[in-house]
């Protein structure tokens, strides 16, 4: 038996981005974002409303996106539930945030995986906005490649958001190859 839910959205996963930037006098921000991900091979594609970090992207046209793990929950949630219009965000962290090299925008240096974005196209403004994001490089911690130097989602733990319960779950286990299980289909 199914149930009619309306117009309610389900998709599932929303990955756990975390977005850095800086604002007008160079502080570090980040924010949560589950609105996010990538729009094409190399372009990351946010979905944000009215926050502090809209107009710090916009004016400085660069960002950088950490996939939060968990090892770093609590922090995760913090970006999401405190707003950098009213503390500083990065301070009250303890979280280390860098200057990259590639982009006007913080690197936080906890997060195993970051990617570090140019912005190539705005539609809004400050107050909210789709905005897409060339990855002009991505950092890795070596801890979380695998023999052959590619990311393991399994060592790096990624979070996602689960928004029919409101919680945090954890990526990791395998459950079939790509481009291969389908093939008993074939």
């Amino acid at each position: 038996m199914k149930k009619d839910l309306g117009s309610a959205g389900e998709l599932f996963p929303q990955s756990v981005f975390i977005v850095a930037s800086y604002s007008e006098d160079g502080t570090p921000n980040a924010m949560n974002a589950a609105w996010a991900g990538e729009c094409g091979n190399n372009e990351i594609c946010l979905n944000i409303g009215n926050h502090k970090s809209t107009a710090n992207i916009v004016a400085r046209r660069a960002f950088t996106v950490a996939p939060a793990d968990a090892a770093h929950v609590v922090e995760a949630d913090y970006f999401g539930i405190a707003t950098g219009n009213k503390v500083d965000k990065a301070a009250a962290s303890g979280m280390t945030f860098v200057k990259s090299e590639h982009v006007d925008a913080p690197v936080i240096e906890e997060f195993p995986l970051t990617m570090e974005c140019e912005v190539t196209d705005v539609q809004g403004d400050e107050h909210g906005a789709r905005i897409v994001g060339r990855v002009v490089n991505t950092r890795v911690d070596e801890s979380i490649l695998d023999d052959e130097g590619r990311v393991d989602f399994g060592k790096m733990r990624p979070i996602i958001y689960d928004s029919t319960r409101r919680i945090y779950r954890v990526v990791g286990e395998e459950v079939g190859g790509a481009w291969n299980a389908g093939k008993k289909l074939l």
